[in-house]
């Protein structure tokens, strides 16, 4: 992920799930800084692997909401990165704030959110226990 995420840096407590594909890592997302209500998450994928599958997001959604228990999930993405700003809005993240001249481009940064009573990849609390 760190190749994958520009200033990316792994933190104490910081978990992560993985997707791997004949034994290679193609995707991952790890969460950190839960506050009892919410957890930020960082995703990263290897371009053209397509990992972006249901699954994998039911599991990557299942753990903050069902498994941690959030209520809201936060993610950061450069402005610059349009790609992974497309991607946040199409899983239904929406964007909360802005950070001006946060990014390591010196552009800016947007800050999304992802409520869990508005996640459609979690609509089975059934999920929790084959996650946990």
């Amino acid at each position: 992920m760190r190749d994958r995420i520009p200033g990316f840096g792994a933190s104490e407590g910081m978990r992560a799930i993985g997707l791997r594909r004949e034994g290679v890592l193609v995707a991952g997302v790890a969460y950190e800084g839960f506050n009892g209500r919410n957890l930020w998450v960082h995703l990263a994928g290897e371009p053209g692997a397509r990992w972006m599958t249901r699954d994998f997001l039911r599991a990557g959604f299942a753990y903050p909401f069902l498994v941690c228990g959030c209520e809201r999930i936060s993610g950061y993405v450069n402005e610059s990165n349009a790609a992974a700003r497309r991607l946040n809005e199409h899983l239904g993240w929406k964007p909360e704030a802005r950070l001006h001249g946060a990014a390591p481009d010196g552009g800016d940064v947007i800050l999304y959110a992802m409520w869990k009573k508005e996640c459609r990849y979690i609509k089975s609390e059934s999920l929790a226990p084959k996650i946990a």
